[in-house]
């Protein structure tokens, strides 16, 4: 499938958990002929979910790549497609995705409308400007209402939501949809799985409707552009469909609009029209802006890559997956021509990697290609060294691209495997998963030789203990999850000196600094150029050569491992910024090693006269029910700690908005089913870490 870059498109599927985004994904499959038969996610047989335990739970843990073909206006196109997770604990997925994406199909809940997942969804997408198209799907759902759901993109993700579609029906009696660009019904055909579509008048009974929302559509695509603006003024019956596509598309693209869909994917029903909209609406690789990046020796010169196959080499993996034959790192080729045994450059960390196979991937299948051209998703065997967030370049014209930001986890558990052979396995296992995975993280803990393991949520290590034991055959007892807490200061500090002197017989050691420091945020850190690198800032303040150049990065060494290591009670120091302000060094005696020293007990001492704080973590929950339990939920969310922020009216159930510490949402999904008969559903997701009232925070710390 050899295609110019304005017949390509790379889009991902995203949404709320139970939004369809897997049931729409099967169907555009079928429907471009890559799939012969139609898989079911209720089933276990849904292509794209091909892991055991996504068949088993019925959802999407990792986000699966395939490439398939479709014809628009007798041109044949490439669509590069990622189907992603909705469920909060693996967010991850959807932001790698998102992160190499050009366009976006946001999936929303006829009935439901917008969700609390989709809210995050959107914001990453928003993050790394992904144009997006609207599919309010499961519009054959008891209680689904297409103006509901459209109203809820409105208001609750400030987004520009232009209609191009309504359907007929809604429920039961959901028919088809209605084109309002061409002003045209489509019906699609239960007996042939949707793939027979026939084009009819509009039902009379839907005409005022489907005019009013037509007049609506042709006046929002006229404020987008000036001069269908003209047009529009002059003579409305003059604009076309044509016009109305451009101004759609120019929108779409500039991130000004969301051109949306409808229809009832379970049902085969406006799937193919989706993806005539995706070719329409979502852009093309050279439609993008030209990838940037920075100089792999000086990260403050910015650098640029056209899109385009006669450009350097520039990739971006985004994605590692261990597999039998090999690591199958995943990559975006952003510029130049990637080639079979080559050999790249990744400057992050200076390594050489080979390219020995290049593959096109269709979920767990794939089919091998000799090279792949700017705009493509491929997967790569070979590469050793490169994880999630490298960029991989031409050796002799080095860029960095942007890398991701990976959330910090907030549960942890201790894991102990049975025996030696265990042991080893428990390591080799958790080494594979953390390149896998940049939001789970392992350490060994030598105070009570455990081995700690830590991710986004209770579903999230659920998965993870999983695949130990089950995939990767590790015999191990897992302990019971905990909270990862952290602590951070209450004010400034001024003036800490950390002086490390030790006389031995021979050559002594010696190191000397002064540090400032002072509670910080990522914000503060972006507006000051500061990296801010695991919630720490670090600045060299001195002047005079007070301490040897050689030696700061040894102080800032020794405040970093400190500060991960945490200070009062054993948990990492966040959001502060350490200032180097004065030292001395000795000609003979200084090391490395001393200003190690130096620079962590400054920062003990700092600590302690700042005064330090425990946080937790604060889980944003929200609660969908029937009005007859809201009493028992917001009872038993107080009863957490929590703070109810919002309850609102969402047609027939009521919906609770709350901020509730992790400590005590365990086990919660199960405590909600008693409460409301099994009728409410919740959902979850990490808000920020807050300070801990000061009885239970010394209860943390004397227990742990």
């Amino acid at each position: 499938m050899d295609m110019d870059l304005t017949h390509t498109r790379n889009i991902g599927v995203c949404a709320h958990i139970d939004a369809g985004k897997t049931t729409v994904t099967e169907r555009i499959l079928f429907y471009t002929g890559k799939n012969y038969k139609l898989g079911e996610v209720h089933e276990g047989t849904a292509t794209m979910d091909f892991l055991e335990e996504e068949q088993d739970r019925g959802i999407t843990i990792q986000s699966a790549a395939t490439t398939c073909p479709w014809t628009r206006n007798g041109e044949d196109y490439k669509v590069n497609l990622i189907d992603t997770p909705g469920h909060v604990d693996f967010t991850i997925e959807v932001e790698r995705s998102l992160r190499v994406l050009d366009g976006a199909i946001a999936v929303f809940d006829g009935k439901e409308g917008v969700e609390a997942q989709s809210e995050t969804v959107w914001r990453q997408a928003d993050r790394y400007n992904v144009p997006r198209l609207c599919f309010i799907n499961k519009m054959d759902k008891l209680g689904a209402d297409f103006e509901f759901s459209f109203r809820t993109i409105k208001e609750r993700l400030g987004a520009n939501p232009i209609a191009v579609q309504y359907p007929i029906g809604s429920g039961n009696e959901l028919e088809g949809i209605i084109d309002l660009l061409a002003m045209k019904a489509y019906y699609f055909y239960a007996d042939e799985k949707g793939a027979v579509v026939t084009e009819k008048d509009i039902p009379t009974d839907l005409l005022d409707k489907a005019t009013e929302w037509h007049h609506k559509l042709v006046e929002t695509a006229a404020e987008l552009e000036d001069s269908l603006m003209e047009k529009y003024l002059e003579d409305e019956s003059t604009v076309t469909a044509d016009d109305i596509r451009a101004a759609l598309r120019k929108g779409a693209i500039e991130l000004r609009c969301n051109p949306t869909f409808c229809g009832a994917a379970l049902r085969n029903i406006g799937v193919q029209r989706l993806l005539d909209g995706v070719i329409d609406y979502l852009p093309a690789p050279d439609e993008v802006p030209n990838v940037e990046g920075t100089h792999h020796r000086d990260p403050d010169e910015k650098l640029t890559r056209p899109n385009s196959d006669d450009a350097p080499l520039s990739a971006l993996v985004f994605k590692v997956v261990n597999d039998a034959h090999g690591d199958l790192t995943y990559v975006r080729v952003y510029s130049g021509v990637l080639k079979k045994g080559s050999r790249l450059l990744n400057p992050v960390n200076g390594k050489k990697e080979n390219v020995s196979r290049i593959f096109e991937m269709h979920a767990q299948n794939r089919e091998p290609l000799e090279e792949a051209g700017a705009g493509s998703i491929v997967a790569v065997i070979g590469i050793k060294d490169s994880y999630t967030g490298d960029t991989l370049c031409d050796a002799d014209d080095p860029i960095v691209l942007e890398r991701m930001s990976f959330p910090e986890p907030v549960i942890s558990m201790a894991i102990e495997p049975h025996g030696s052979d265990d042991k080893r396995r428990l390591s080799e296992a958790l080494a594979t998963i953390r390149r896998e995975d940049p939001s789970f993280s392992s350490h060994f803990d030598e105070e009570t030789g455990q081995t700690i393991i830590a991710g986004m949520g209770e579903l999230h290590l659920e998965i993870i203990k999983n695949k130990l034991t089950r995939d990767m055959k590790v015999g191990c007892d897992v302990g019971k999850p905990r909270v990862s807490y952290r602590e951070t200061i209450q004010g400034p500090a001024n003036n800490i000196r950390g002086k490390f002197v030790k006389q031995t017989g021979g050559r002594g050691q010696f190191g000397d600094c002064t540090i400032n420091i002072e509670p910080y945020t990522q914000e503060q850190a972006e507006e000051e150029g500061l990296k801010f690198k695991e919630c720490i800032a670090f600045k060299n303040g001195i002047v005079g050569g007070a301490i040897p150049k050689e030696f700061i990065p040894s102080v800032e060494a020794g405040v970093r491992q400190t500060a991960l290591a945490g200070i009062t009670a054993a948990y990492p120091l966040i959001n502060v910024k350490v200032t180097l302000i004065d030292g001395s060094s000795h000609a003979v005696d200084s090391s490395q090693v001393a200003f190690e020293q130096a620079g962590r007990l400054a920062l003990q001492q700092a600590v302690a006269k700042a005064g330090s704080v425990l946080l937790e973590p604060i889980m944003k929950v929200v609660v969908t029910s029937p009005e007859d339990y809201l009493g028992n939920i917001t009872g038993d969310l107080n009863s957490r700690r929590g703070i109810i922020v919002s309850t609102e009216d969402r047609g027939h159930v009521k919906m609770v908005t709350a901020e509730v510490p992790l400590s005590k949402m365990f086990g919660y999904t199960t405590s909600l089913r008693g409460m409301s008969q099994g009728r409410a559903t919740s959902t979850m997701e990490f808000l920020e870490y807050r300070a801990m009232p000061a009885s239970m925070a010394k209860e943390v710390i004397e227990a742990g």
